[in-house]
């Protein structure tokens, strides 16, 4: 049975920000000792700093996941420090936006190395000191994309179907053993991390996740509770577990809602090759137009164009004007929604943090 996280040595991948970063504050804050391990060593301080502040321990170490030699290092360091290691959580990733055709190989390599090499690397180290103690838990951070494939990520989603099938393997061989040691991959829904800041794009827009849109904290929250209760798999978002779900019942289905994509004309699909990149990073919540109705000022049905201007400083277009933020937040007739007109853009979905948190908690679906 797992120690109570205040008792637990954690080493945690990718903790210079997003979910990594949330992940190792909520251990620092339930008093824990944390290894922290990423590229970035200035970022790493100051979570560092953060969880000391806190009450917890931490330690720093400068690891790139995609070399060996440093993974096997990270957990030298953690045992030196700390003298054990009880949960190890394999969390570092990156991604490239781009159909597979653009992909250079080279970036393929990347995502690949630091995706599902860089968990395998981290579970390899790992194993050798969680076998001697006789316990331990892993804890791989995989996506919902570990069970459907989404366009324009071709690596990532290779990736993180490895990672899965990687870790049911490790599983059974560890259960069958019945050494101890517990393996459990967190699988999150659309989540607000830099990731998308960070990641390469050749669509000529930024990419963004999908609505509904979770905090970092949620997945952060699920992993907590992993380390202490084992459980096979936790998905983290009502909306992946939405999609996993029609993956199993009908993937030609999910498949025609992933390239769906309508646009003022009525259209289903996009009319060209660069409309096609463009759009796919996700599915469009542009409407076809109605015919308007009477009165004086917009039409609730009017189908406004988003303007270059909208698209540059990522604001959202509303009734001819661009607007920051949510587009509820625009002066138009109640119950009436902007029209996405032009390829690529795409609106906001508005996050509340607190609410956030609480909506991907109760969304956890743990098997």
């Amino acid at each position: 049975m797992p120690q109570r996280v205040r008792d637990q040595v954690v080493v945690i991948t990718g903790a210079s920000s997003g979910i990594g970063r949330e992940t190792a504050i909520l251990f620092g804050e339930q008093k824990a000792s944390v290894v922290l391990a990423a590229r970035d060593e200035v970022a790493l301080e100051e979570v560092k700093r953060e969880i000391e502040r806190l009450g917890g321990q931490a330690h720093v170490v400068t690891t790139d996941v995609a070399v060996w030699d440093q993974v096997e290092r990270l957990a030298r360091a953690a045992l030196d420090r700390f003298g054990r290691i009880d949960t190890w959580i394999n969390n570092a990733a990156v991604s490239v936006y781009a159909t597979a055709e653009q992909l250079s190989v080279e970036e393929i390599d990347r995502v690949i190395q630091v995706n599902l090499l860089g968990p395998i690397y981290g579970m390899k180290a790992a194993l050798p000191y969680l076998r001697r103690q006789g316990y331990g838990t892993i804890i791989n951070v995989g996506s919902v994309e570990s069970k459907r494939s989404v366009p324009l990520q071709a690596p990532y989603v290779a990736a993180k179907h490895g990672l899965k099938g990687f870790t049911g393997t490790l599983r059974l061989e560890l259960d069958h053993e019945q050494s101890g040691i517990t393996v459990t991959l967190i699988l999150p829904s659309s989540i607000n991390t830099p990731l998308f800041n960070h990641a390469r794009s050749k669509l000529g827009v930024k990419p963004q996740p999908i609505p509904p849109i979770y905090e970092p904290r949620a997945v952060a929250e699920a992993i907590l509770f992993a380390a202490e209760h084992p459980r096979r798999e936790v998905v983290v978002g009502g909306s992946g577990k939405l999609l996993a779900v029609g993956e199993r019942l009908d993937p030609s289905l999910v498949d025609r809602y992933m390239l769906q994509v309508e646009d003022c004309s009525g259209s289903s699909r996009p009319t060209s090759r660069t409309t096609a990149k463009t759009t796919f990073s996700r599915p469009s919540r542009a409407r076809a137009p109605r015919p308007a109705s009477s009165g004086s000022g917009p039409s609730r049905t009017a189908c406004i164009p988003a303007t270059s201007s909208c698209i540059r400083t990522g604001n959202v277009p509303c009734w001819g004007r661009c607007c920051s933020g949510s587009w509820r937040s625009c002066d138009a007739p109640a119950g009436s929604r902007p029209c996405i007109a032009t390829p690529g853009t795409r609106i906001p979905a508005p996050i509340h943090r607190a609410a956030s948190r609480k909506a991907g908690r109760l969304a956890w679906f743990r098997s």
